[in-house]
């Protein structure tokens, strides 16, 4: 019975170019997944979008000295074509800066608000003299008062990840461009999210996804609450540029960040059903208890996406604005996983965008076919700890893994067919299959159960291991055969084992196929099938009373079931077969190193 299936991935800061870390992190597992349910036949809904509202933006528009809504559209545009050049298959991939955005965050605001779970309190927060306004929390940086670091957010710690409270920051600055006044606190007015009242819904929550959502994950969410609880947060701030508080009297004011953006998932979808004609169509991923929910991040998230979204979601309830459905009481589903990644690294160190220690994501496709990128990022994808790029192993895995046990494997079989049966699959009997020919048919068969699972449970490196160890069973089959030599003498087994071997190579092309789709779309127009394993993906321009956004959108092929063993037929017309992989040179690990911190 298919599923519906919700793939909800990370929404970018419009501040900096995509990374392989940001790949890795959240963007490709996300579509490896999303890729893998398409092939079986599920409901798949992939959304996210360009997080234009946060200080990060605003930060970077300020030291460009350009207008912020210049600078989120000029990086909105290249995360189109990265995402597209990478085969990352969004449904949807949008923005928050869309009139549909601002309508469901505040529908959200409003429904929590009339369920009793905001509540306004004077605070200090930092205000600039010189500037004459207040300054958001990334503005600010100081010692922090927990663990010493010099460089905390007035809000939040990224070294050792505690939240703050601003008044407590040690030694405080400005970060703005020319400010040189010294931040003062001021009082100042805010919603806050009661989220001591979700506490146990939030914990229950927790607890019943025990067994399948990542240790790393679970540990951090529920060891977070338990050493301080879930304490009210601010959700509104003082800025010009963001989600305006829907509230009389609060001009001035837009919704927190942190949030509006969460409620992109949400809003994503509605924006989707919207423009693909079916306006009711977000209910099958959000009103509907038996869809699955699964929301792709770096670890830096996972404490928003485990607790803070789930309360926003269940403080919610019934009360979602009736504008979005001609239904009352549409109970919001709740995420089903998180599977949030570590870091990456890059040569042994952090990565990082001021001093060009990365390894940038369109850049990359200048040098590189994107299946190979696709591969290095997820046999090396950091699923439990931090993962490190390395341009050495880089070239190594590609020639010996990419290119010897898997491109050569289909290469050589396809080209030898080619050559000898006149373009076509040889013309066998089927009874007449050899107990070592059944023996590896049933092995890569299996594949189907054992790589499906290992996808299903977001194992993704585990199911390219897999997928790989099957491809070198079909090469021990091969060297056992000898079908180059038994040619000359014994044409009828040559036949025999390069149909097993053909077959084989078709079903592995459906286990690599999310890992690896481009090569395995060309490597299907191989064996000569008409219609595509994946669908249609296209940048689309989307208006709105806010103006005209542009999106990436995609669109299922109509195939249906594939994630199912080869039924390849003797005597089957092949097309002209190629290389899938390129072998790289060992100067590029050189030629790579030399181009960092420059």
């Amino acid at each position: 019975m298919p599923e519906n299936i919700l793939i909800a991935i990370a929404w970018p800061y419009a501040n900096a170019e995509i990374h392989v870390g940001n790949l890795t992190g959240s963007h490709l597992p996300g579509d490896i997944v999303a890729r893998y349910h398409r092939l079986k036949g599920d409901h798949v809904l992939m959304v996210s979008g360009t997080d234009s509202h946060g200080t990060p933006v605003t930060m970077s528009a300020d030291k460009l000295n350009k207008p912020v809504e210049e600078v989120y559209k000029f990086f909105h545009e290249g995360f189109l074509e990265a995402f597209n050049d990478y085969g990352i298959t969004y449904d949807l991939f949008t923005s928050t800066h869309t009139e549909n955005h601002f309508k469901v965050s505040q529908s959200i605001f409003l429904a929590l608000k009339e369920n009793d779970f905001l509540f306004t309190k004077v605070e200090p927060q930092w205000f600039s003299p010189g500037l004459g306004k207040f300054l958001p929390d990334r503005y600010i940086e100081g010692t922090c008062y927990i663990c010493g670091f010099d460089g905390a957010r007035s809000d939040q710690c990224d070294k050792c990840g505690n939240v703050l409270e601003p008044d407590k920051l040690v030694n405080p600055k400005s970060k703005w461009t020319g400010d040189t006044s010294t931040p003062e606190l001021r009082e100042t007015e805010h919603f806050y999210i009661d989220l001591s009242k979700l506490e146990p819904q939030v914990v229950e929550f927790l607890k019943a996804r025990s067994g399948y959502m990542r240790d790393t994950v679970l540990g951090e969410s529920l060891g977070k609450i338990n050493a301080e609880g879930l304490k009210p947060r601010p959700i509104t701030r003082d800025l010009d540029w963001g989600i305006p508080v829907p509230v009389e009297g609060w001009d001035g004011k837009c919704l927190y960040v942190w949030f509006e953006a969460v409620i992109g998932y949400l809003s994503a979808a509605i924006e989707w059903a919207k423009i693909s004609g079916e306006p009711d169509a977000w209910k099958r991923w959000w009103s509907n208890p038996a869809a699955r929910q699964y929301y792709f991040i770096g670890k830096d998230n996972i404490f928003f996406h485990t607790s803070l979204w789930p309360a926003e979601l269940m403080g919610v309830g019934e009360q979602f604005a009736e504008i979005f459905s001609d239904e009352k009481g549409i109970p919001l589903t709740l995420p089903h996983d998180v599977p949030a990644n570590q870091f990456m690294n890059l040569e042994g160190q952090k990565i990082s965008g001021s001093r060009n220690w990365a390894v940038w994501g369109r850049d990359a496709l200048t040098r590189y076919d994107p299946d190979a990128l696709r591969y290095y990022l997820t046999v090396n994808m950091p699923e439990t700890k931090d993962s490190d790029w390395d341009w050495d192993e880089f070239v190594t895995r590609n020639n010996g893994e990419l290119v010897a046990t898997w491109g050569n494997l289909a290469n050589r079989v396809l080209s030898f067919t080619f050559k000898h049966w006149d373009g076509h699959v040889p013309g066998i009997d089927l009874a007449s299959l050899r107990e070592g020919d059944r023996d590896l048919l049933a092995a890569i068969e299996t594949g189907f159960q054992s790589v499906g699972a290992l996808y299903d449970t977001v194992k993704l490196r585990d199911a390219l291991k897999e997928s790989l160890r099957l491809a070198t069973e079909v090469n021990r089959y091969l060297d056992a055969n000898a079908p180059w030599t038994a040619i000359k003498t014994d044409r009828d087994s040559a036949a025999l084992t390069i149909y097993t071997a053909l077959r084989a190579i078709d079903s592995l092309k459906l286990l690599f196929a999310p890992i690896l789709p481009f090569t395995s779309e060309k490597l299907h127009g191989f064996f000569g099938y008409q219609t595509p394993l994946f669908g249609e993906q296209y940048i689309e321009e989307i208006s709105d009373n806010l103006g005209i956004h542009t999106g990436l959108r995609y669109k299922p092929s109509v195939v249906g079931l594939q994630w199912k063993p080869s039924g390849l037929q003797p005597g089957a017309l092949l097309n002209q077969p190629g290389p899938l992989f390129k072998k790289l040179e060992e100067k590029v690990v050189a030629e790579e190193r030399a181009r960092l911190g420059k």
